[in-house]
């Protein structure tokens, strides 16, 4: 028992002065590299400039294009990840249908959806929304081409609409047509002084008067407008349908799904009672579409990753330059230490810890330099960030991209003068200084 506990102390106190070597050669190398920045600052950084350009560049775009796409996916699951979209258009196509084709599909209308809900036992809620754009006008503010959007009974279900003032519709409302309006934040402000006013005013629309009941909250700038509540006007369906005949209006069925039910049995459902309700033969073509969010982030995906590798490779260019500025550097480190070098293995340093320390000099400046390129990528999201009021962010995920790829660019840039330097004859060193 003795002989165990004494074996384990004594492979303890290997494992321990193992790592004290290690983050002594860490510390030597850190020490070593910020010497050499501070004793040749413009030549460091001239050779370390390929490096800074290059990690500007691929983080420029990474973060970037990953704010793009995370704008754009939020935009997208606007839309409902479980929720299906039937039009007479298809929204994400591959090329298989044409424009003339789809054109002289019927419109869907709300007595589908009425009979949609006696047959798809797999939807939670459906609604009906149409659309249209016309005037809007209080005493002697008039705007123009302001978006009508008529919405039915549960599309606040499938939907998030937050009301900041006043109240959304009621059943009443959509059952008796209710001349009764909110209005998105823009609109409001553009016609009061103060948008919280809107509330229980009589505005005019078109040629017929309506209450503003709410105000819906302040959506701010997003990257497809989707939803464009701030620019819009909300009213009953039945309401919109006084103004404007439904087939010309834009009409979408739209359904979400009950939890735990994937879109594609959900879709499977849809499309055999809409098949149904339209009486298609088993032959015929499906003369609607059924669009969910899936095909439309395909592409986005698609197209941030061509623009991602474009990135790749601009910067590959940048780094590869500042790779060999980087061993310029380490070969002229290892001649000016050839002395201490040869000092080293005189007193029983191992080729190992010679490889290492240079191996970690190199990465270290390496870093530096990708350092400089994300100060210089960060000063600029925040500037951009404010001027087009569109959020940029590094996230953490990129900047451990920076730090492995300066890591990587410095093993590399390293690795010869580095052997060079573990392979010299101490004798040979010594007498050369």
């Amino acid at each position: 028992m003795a002989a165990h506990e004494a074996a384990f102390c004594f492979n303890a106190e290997i494992v321990y002065l193992d790592m004290f070597r290690l983050l002594n050669i860490i510390a030597t190398s850190l020490r070593m590299a910020l010497e050499e920045f501070r004793a040749n600052k413009l030549r460091t950084f001239l050779s370390l400039f390929g490096i800074t350009i290059g990690i500007f560049c691929i983080i420029g775009v990474l973060a970037t294009v990953n704010s793009l796409k995370h704008n754009v996916e939020n935009d997208l699951n606007a839309l409902g990840t479980n929720s299906v979209y039937i039009d007479k258009w298809q929204y994400a196509s591959k090329g298989e249908n044409q424009w003339w084709k789809l054109m002289k599909r019927p419109q869907v209308t709300s007595l589908e959806m009425k009979q949609l809900k006696l047959k798809v036992p797999s939807a939670e809620n459906m609604a009906f929304k149409i659309q249209t754009s016309n005037s809007i006008e209080y005493q002697d503010n008039l705007l123009r081409d302001i978006n009508y959007l008529g919405i039915s009974e549960e599309f606040p279900q499938i939907q998030k609409v937050e009301v900041g003032v006043g109240r959304l519709f009621q059943a009443s409302d959509y059952d008796h047509a209710a001349n009764n309006v909110v209005l998105g934040y823009a609109v409001a402000e553009q016609l009061f002084d103060k948008p919280e006013n809107a509330v229980g005013k009589m505005v005019k629309l078109k040629d017929r008067n309506a209450n503003v009941i709410g105000l819906i909250k302040k959506q701010g700038q997003n990257m497809i407008n989707i939803w464009d509540f701030d620019n819009a006007i909300l009213m009953p369906a039945s309401y919109l349908k006084t103004m404007v005949l439904e087939k010309n209006a834009s009409p979408v069925i739209i359904v979400k799904g009950k939890d735990g039910v994937p879109v594609e049995e959900l879709k499977d459902e849809l499309t055999a009672a809409m098949r149904s309700i339209r009486k298609l033969k088993p032959m015929e073509e499906d003369n609607y579409s059924l669009n969910d969010i899936e095909p439309m982030k395909e592409i986005t995906n698609s197209i941030f990753s061509g623009i991602n590798q474009g990135g790749w490779a601009i910067a590959a260019l940048s780094l590869l330059v500042g790779m060999f500025g980087v061993a310029n550097i380490m070969f002229v480190t290892v001649r000016e230490r050839t002395g201490q070098i040869g000092l080293k293995k005189a007193i029983g340093a191992r080729r190992s810890t010679i490889l290492m320390e240079f191996l970690m000099e190199s990465a270290f400046l390496c870093i530096m330099g990708g350092a400089i390129g994300l100060l210089l990528v960060f000063i600029l999201t925040q500037i951009f960030s404010h001027l087009l009021n569109f959020p940029i962010f590094i996230s953490v995920g990129i900047m451990g991209v920076a730090v492995s790829i300066c890591i990587v660019i410095g093993i590399l840039a390293g690795i010869i003068p580095a052997s060079m330097a573990a392979r010299m004859d101490p004798v040979v060193a010594i007498r050369s200084n």
